[in-house]
């Protein structure tokens, strides 16, 4: 028999008791106090593993990865690059160049989209030539016409001063639709020396070149321009001097003066001028006022006329006066 063999086997009470403990299963009820303390040492340790483990990418180091497996990496370093070269461009003018010769970016690429401006319709005019509209729009060949200013366009055309109203129309993919509404020549009118046809708002839209409108109404001065409909009420009323009339003066923006073909002038008051005037072309008519040598005659007092006559007309006036015989009397 070995040592070993003889030796007399000892009971373990702690073992055995231990044994037992953990040889039934657990139950919940069994779970001693102090468990709950280990659960948070236990959860601490999970914890502590967690923080052992590699750390989550970045907020933009998916951006970094992306970028070396599908080559964006050299993309993002090429814009970069021309966004360097296109700020220096813009800086040194190189890019006012290009958009003068070229057009700008959009305006390349809406072109090279089949969306350039081929073709210009306008309507509306009589007056004025096509050439004369669309040299005022300020399109060329450089536009497209989806980054067209349509409003601009619009606002250039009525710049003209025939033109009193304007639309422009985008008619896709190509073409444009300019129309036009233009001023009608109303009467003439002459400021600092110049004759210039205006329209019914008083309008300058033309310099009078010919004879042709040398028959519409015709007035003179400051602000003459804008009083026209109160000369138009006078002529109505000029009866058989109608066609004698020459012009109408406006005298300090109040009243007008009527100046004849002959040259006699006519001076008429502020108030109720049409009526003054019907009231002495009758008497012109029945007294052969106009058949005399005068100079002008001031209708600005009522129920008088007051005329001036020419040098000739005053100097044959003395004449006949000295010459007038004298009535029979007695020295006096």
């Amino acid at each position: 028999m070995s040592p070993a063999q003889s030796r007399p086997a000892f009971a373990d009470p702690y073992r055995e008791s231990h044994s037992a403990v953990f040889a039934e299963p657990l139950r919940a009820d069994a779970v001693p106090a102090a468990e709950p303390r280990m659960a948070r040492r236990a959860a601490a340790a999970r914890s502590s593993r967690r923080a052992l483990r590699p750390q989550r990418p970045g907020r933009f180091s998916w951006i970094v990865s992306l970028a070396r497996r599908r080559g964006i990496a050299s993309i993002m370093a090429i814009t970069l690059v021309g966004g360097a070269i296109a700020a220096g461009a813009v800086r040194g003018g190189q890019y006012d160049l290009f958009v003068a010769e070229f057009g700008t970016l959009p305006d390349l690429a809406a072109r090279g989209l089949g969306m350039q401006i081929e073709g210009v319709t306008i309507s509306g005019a009589k007056e004025l030539s096509e050439d004369e509209i669309l040299a005022a729009t300020g399109i060329t060949t450089r536009d497209s016409l989806p980054f067209l200013d349509a409003a601009q366009v619009r606002e250039r055309v009525k710049e003209i001063p025939m033109v009193r109203e304007a639309s422009v129309r985008k008619l896709y993919p190509s073409r444009l639709l300019i129309e036009v509404e233009e001023r009608a020549p109303y009467a003439l009118w002459q400021v600092n020396g110049q004759v210039q046809v205006i329209s019914a708002d008083g309008m300058a839209i033309d310099q009078l070149v010919d004879d042709r409108l040398s028959h519409m109404a015709f007035v003179v001065g400051e602000d003459a321009n804008l009083r026209v409909p109160e000369y138009l009420k006078i002529l109505e009323n000029a009866g058989d001097l109608r066609e004698q009339i020459r012009a109408g003066v406006l005298i300090a923006g109040r009243r007008w003066n009527i100046k004849l073909e002959s040259g006699l002038e006519i001076k008429l008051p502020e108030h109720e001028p049409e009526k003054v005037f019907a009231n002495f072309a009758r008497h012109a008519r029945e007294m052969r006022i106009l058949d005399k040598d005068l100079l002008s005659i001031d209708l600005r007092i009522a129920d008088r006329m007051v005329v001036r006559l020419s040098a000739e007309a005053a100097a044959a006036r003395a004449e006949a006066q000295v010459r007038k015989p004298r009535g029979r009397g007695g020295q006096t």
